[in-house]
Order: C-alpha cells, then sequence, then structure tokens
C-alpha cells in the first residue's frame, strides 16, 4: 500500500491514536499535516517524521473552535494544495454518571468529538471533489456501539460519528470518496491511562485475544482505508478490538 503523492490531514496528532497514524501515513508515503492544540508536541511529531525522511507540517489548532478548523484547513490546502486524506481523531472525555453530569461537559465532548468531525469534513471535501478523489476516516469507539456507564456524553458522540460516517458516504460517493470509521477498543493510550486497575482487569478478560491493543493497531487499519487497495470500502466500521465487540 503506497500514499505516495497523497496529503493527509489528521486532527488530535499530538498523541495516542492520532500520533500513531500520522507516522504511520507518512511511512506509507503520504504528506501528512498534523493538528492538534500543543504546538510543542506538534513539532516534536515532525521532526521525528522528517527524522525518517516522510514530509510532514505542523498545524495548531483547537477542533472545537469553527473559526480556528476553517481558518486552518484553509492555510493547509494553500499551503500543500489539497487535502486527499482526512482522519477525523480528536476526542476528549468528561466522565460522569447521566444524572450528575453537568451541561459544559457534554457540550465540549460532543463539540471536541462530533461537532468536529462535522466541521472538518466540510472545509476538506471541497478539496476531495476537485480532485475526484477522498478518503475520510473517523475515529469512533466501541463504547458508541455498546455503550459505557459514565461515558453518556462520549458514547452518544462516538455513535453520533457513526451516523454522520454513513450520511457522509453515501452523499460523496459518486465522486469517487469513501467515509469510514475505525470503532478502537480498549487500546493503551494517555485515555484510558487514569482507569482504574479494576476496570483494565475487567475490560482484559472481556477480550478474547487477551491482550490491550495499540495505537499502532489502529493506525494500521487507518493507512488501509486510506488507500487505493479500499476503494470499495464506504460507510463502513471497522471494528478494532480484540473480539470485545463481535456481529
Amino acid at each position: 500500500m503506497t500514499l505516495s503523492g497523497r496529503v493527509a490531514l489528521v486532527t488530535g496528532a499530538s498523541q495516542g491514536i492520532g500520533r500513531a497514524c500520522a507516522l504511520r501515513l507518512a511511512a506509507s508515503g503520504a504528506t501528512v499535516a498534523v493538528a492538534a492544540r500543543s504546538h510543542e508536541k506538534l513539532a516534536e511529531l515532525v521532526k521525528e517524521i522528517e527524522g525518517s525522511g516522510g514530509k510532514a507540517f505542523a498545524f495548531p489548532m483547537d477542533v472545537a473552535d469553527e473559526e480556528q478548523v476553517k481558518s486552518t484547513f484553509k492555510r493547509a490546502i494553500a499551503q500543500l494544495g489539497k487535502i486527499d486524506i482526512l482522519v477525523n481523531n480528536a476526542g476528549i472525555t468528561r466522565d460522569q454518571l447521566v444524572m450528575r453530569m453537568k451541561r459544559a461537559d457534554w457540550d465540549a465532548v460532543l463539540n471536541t468529538n462530533l461537532t468536529s468531525a462535522y466541521l472538518c469534513s466540510q472545509q476538506a471535501i471541497g478539496s476531495m471533489l476537485k480532485q475526484r478523489w477522498g478518503r475520510i476516516i473517523n475515529v469512533t469507539s466501541v463504547f458508541g456501539q455498546m455503550g459505557q456507564a459514565g461515558q453518556a456524553n462520549y458514547a452518544a458522540s462516538k455513535a453520533g460519528l457513526i451516523g454522520l460516517t454513513m450520511a457522509v458516504a453515501r452523499e460523496v460517493g459518486s465522486r469517487n470518496i469513501t467515509c469510514n470509521a475505525v470503532a478502537p477498543g480498549f487500546i493503551e493510550t494517555a485515555m484510558t491511562s487514569g482507569f482504574s486497575e479494576d476496570f483494565k482487569q475487567n475490560a482484559l478478560k472481556a477480550i478474547p485475544l487477551g491482550r490491550v491493543g495499540t495505537p499502532e493497531d489502529v493506525a494500521n487499519a487507518v493507512a488501509f482505508l486510506a488507500s487505493d487497495e479500499a476503494s470499495y470500502i464506504t460507510g463502513h466500521v471497522l471494528s478494532i478490538n480484540g473480539g470485545m465487540l463481535m456481529g
């Protein structure tokens, strides 16, 4: 699978799954625009990609800010000429039981995890339509498929991403643009490192493959969906959960 000549933009690229996706896409030959709030972490990532012979450019951006999204995509397209591949990965958690959840925490998670994917896709699709080729990949979650106590906002945002994926796939399919989602299960990242040991052990018992996933497991699937080899796949949710949820 080669992505030579392609330009990819990855949100939430400063750490975890987003960082792994940026590294994997660059290793496959894509020029990668990495976007996140942390200037310092983006600079480190660009340096690492360039050190491995790849091409990367940092675009600091808060995906929850609509004006930042619009201006950043304009700059990226002006600088790199196009966007072929969009990975909507940025996400946060604000866990609490639904009866105690504050509206601000609901809004923050929905805005960052779901609304940002709509905004970023909207900005990228114009470039994809011009070249009649594009890949949009949304990073959802197993908890968007099965729910999770204490994560009503997170689960709702990730379930919403699945609906968004299928709707966009239907809208742009005739222009040779695909839109798919990956649904990671329990992946070892900074976001999951704060989980209690009891939660981790119980999660492990529910995984038939008997191990926690890695960001690279997700990145490999993203790279496949971004490639020409996945040209007849759209509106699909690819589960990467070690068998935690089947069917």
